[in-house]
């Protein structure tokens, strides 16, 4: 049976609208979460397959751009930019998300299977969206697009996963019954996501990191989008518990590059103008005969 430990956070997309409160839920552990106005007992009717689940990366309120190429999702990082992930479940059921960016679980930062990791729970029909890392069990560090050297992945000494973004869904299983919260371990910075704050920047190791388990991390480049760990923001959450199943409903993954990046991936067609290269390739020595 798989368990897994679970936050509200004050933020949900439509929760609020829906069902008057603004929470949603995040699971990791050994337990799983209810929202705050859920009855004490529900039992949870049999369920059909049906995939109705999706996750776009936002940006100022609009959704960025997908490209299927190479049998992946692309969409183009801009660098600087805050981003937000809006995750929605479409489906009768309630489900649990482990929401990673980066190789990075949202929640705790940690590197761990999608079935062992801390979820956030989305009610039928709904969506959330996450902006940022969370930290406490009250604030959150904003997402934002930025170079592998800068990144939040770099700081901690895992690189290997930058420039994706991974949501995968299961199900509610049988029976929720509320609990009381345990306390949320990032509160006191025990968390390694609070790491960050004290981790040395990527410039700054210098030779030591050839010391430690990092030395097996591929080398940060400038040339290639991550994401960083931004200004801290309202987020408040709490944790409850939920049955799941053991096996994912569905993943969603999105990778995201510069756009010089994905030229050269051949994910995004060359443009005439205003690429220089093709600019000078279309120069003559003289004009057309008339």
């Amino acid at each position: 049976m798989n368990r897994i430990r679970v936050i509200l956070s004050v933020t949900a997309f439509l929760l609020a609208i829906l069902l008057g409160t603004g929470t949603v839920v995040l699971l990791r552990g050994a337990h799983a979460a209810v929202p705050q106005d859920s009855t004490s007992e529900r039992v949870i009717a049999p369920r059909k397959p049906y995939s109705g689940f999706s996750m776009e990366v936002v940006v100022s309120g609009r959704p960025l751009t997908e490209y299927n190429s190479r049998g992946r999702t692309y969409v183009e990082a801009i660098d600087g930019a805050e981003y937000e992930l809006r995750v929605r479940n479409s489906s009768p059921d309630r489900v649990a998300v482990a929401l990673s960016v980066d190789g990075l679980n949202t929640i705790d930062a940690r590197h761990t299977s999608a079935s062992n990791a801390s979820k956030w729970v989305i009610e039928p029909y709904q969506t959330i969206t996450i902006s940022g890392w969370q930290m406490s069990s009250e604030r959150a560090r904003r997402f934002y697009f930025t170079n592998e050297r800068d990144s939040y992945g770099a700081k901690l000494g895992q690189t290997a996963n930058l420039g994706v973004i991974s949501a995968v869904f299961f199900r509610e299983r049988r029976r929720v019954s509320t609990v009381t919260p345990p306390p949320y371990r990032g509160d006191k910075d025990s968390e390694q996501s609070m790491r960050a704050e004290e981790a040395p920047s990527a410039k700054s190791k210098g030779s030591s990191a050839g010391r430690d388990y990092r030395s097996a991390q591929p080398v940060p480049d400038d040339d290639y989008a991550a994401t960083g760990i931004g200004r801290s923001v309202q987020h408040d959450v709490r944790w409850v518990n939920m049955d799941l199943e053991s096996n994912a409903a569905a993943e969603v993954t999105v990778r995201y590059e510069y756009y010089s990046a994905l030229l050269r991936l051949g994910v995004v067609p060359r443009p005439r103008e205003p690429y220089p290269l093709y600019r000078r390739e279309d120069s003559r020595g003289f004009s057309p005969e008339p």
